[in-house]
């Protein structure tokens, strides 16, 4: 009954080590991906002036050459050329300093999905001059479809203009924060009053595999060495550092649970050998060494180990793959995820390389945890312990 109590410890205990870390890595992968198809694409190009300060006049040379340039490449799923002004939108009910993104919509609509996330209205109708905004930031102006706001910004002799612009619709994301200061226009609108004749700020580019994004930066780079080519790792740091760390964060987080399960084995082997004195020393009095004493009460303790471990971790997948299909809804918690740009639903993930770490974990732990049972059964003296009731 010991031994499946502590079988059974070491399995659940495993089990909820585990599913809680594929839980925190789907989290992370959740807002990554978000991001990525939301704001970053995998590969954006830019002046670096631009970069630095994003002024109006920051163009790229010959831009749409460029992106026609671009998209030769294998391992490109979408592209899409952007202006990108900052400026304000105002109505009758106030104003508020946004980014404006003149685009393509077909191009745009591959890149980003915008279309897909347009939850009232439409995604650019026949109209001239219609502008796409977040939900967030129409909640914010108290704004409705086809009544129209006012965009304020620079053009690119450096006077100040305003457009105005109708509403086609509202879209939403994952990410309320984004909603609240981007809106979406034509390009070609844009440049009316932009003053600007087919350049682009911006080219970002989706690949279908994201393993191809390090070989893509690299190549573009080396092609257009005046550019700046950054792949999402650049442009969001803090992704990168939790992308990278993502694994050691794990470790660690297990290290600490292995700490506390290897109380429980030392615990639950001290008792043993306690409770077996009397047949301890009756193995010493016929001549069993005390290597072969120690070694036994070790490899009680690994075996069960053994036989928990395995069993912990095949339950724990069992759970990670369902959950990864299927997903754990947090709908009730959507408006602190939107705040950080993760969905209502995160998917459970683990990477493979993560199991063999608790195996070499568990492994370890069994056998640190068996040295001080094993030591105090070497300190039995055969004839007290034959008198022990």
């Amino acid at each position: 009954m010991r031994s499946l109590v502590v079988i059974i410890a070491i399995a659940l205990g495993l089990w909820g080590g585990v599913f809680f870390s594929s839980f925190s890595w789907g989290m992370n992968d959740s807002r990554a991906k978000n991001m990525i198809e939301t704001q970053l694409s995998h590969i954006q190009i830019h002046t670096p002036a631009y970069k630095d300060e994003p002024k109006v006049t920051y163009f790229l040379p010959d831009g749409k050459k460029l992106l026609s340039e671009v998209r030769q490449n294998k391992g490109i799923l979408a592209s899409t050329g952007r202006i990108k002004v900052n400026g304000m939108i105002s109505s009758s009910k106030g104003g508020l300093g946004v980014q404006i993104h003149g685009i393509t919509p077909d191009e745009e609509a591959l890149v980003t999905r915008l279309s897909d996330k347009v939850v009232e209205g439409e995604y650019f109708g026949q109209k001239r001059n219609q502008i796409l905004v977040g939900q967030k930031m129409a909640d914010r102006l108290k704004l409705r479809l086809n009544k129209k706001v006012v965009l304020t910004y620079q053009n690119v002799e450096g006077d100040m203009t305003a457009t105005a612009f109708r509403i086609a619709g509202f879209f939403k994301t994952v990410n309320s924060k984004y909603d609240e200061v981007n809106v979406f226009v034509r390009a070609r609108d844009l440049e009316k009053n932009l003053g600007s004749t087919g350049e682009i700020h911006e080219i970002a580019i989706l690949l279908d595999n994201q393993n191809m994004v390090d070989s893509l930066k690299n190549k573009l780079q080396l092609a257009h060495s005046e550019l700046l080519v950054e792949d999402w790792k650049d442009m969001a740091p803090d992704l990168k550092f939790v992308a990278e760390s993502m694994r050691t964060f794990m470790q660690v987080f297990m290290a600490i649970f292995m700490l506390g399960m290897a109380f429980g084995i030392i615990n639950t082997m001290l008792m043993a050998v306690l409770e077996r004195t009397r047949e301890l020393g009756m193995l010493m009095s016929i001549g069993m060494n005390k290597v072969k004493v120690f070694f036994m009460i070790m490899l009680e303790t690994i075996f069960l180990s053994l036989i928990g471990g395995p069993l912990g971790m095949l339950i724990a997948y069992g759970f990670v793959s369902f959950f990864g299909i299927h997903g754990i809804d947090l709908s009730f918690m959507k408006e602190g995820l939107a705040s950080f740009g993760m969905t209502n639903t995160v998917y459970t993930h683990l990477a493979p390389i993560f199991y063999f770490d608790i195996a070499v974990m568990v492994l370890i732990t069994a056998i640190l945890s068996s040295i001080y049972p094993a030591i105090k059964a070497l300190k039995l003296k055969p004839v007290e312990a034959l008198r022990t009731l």
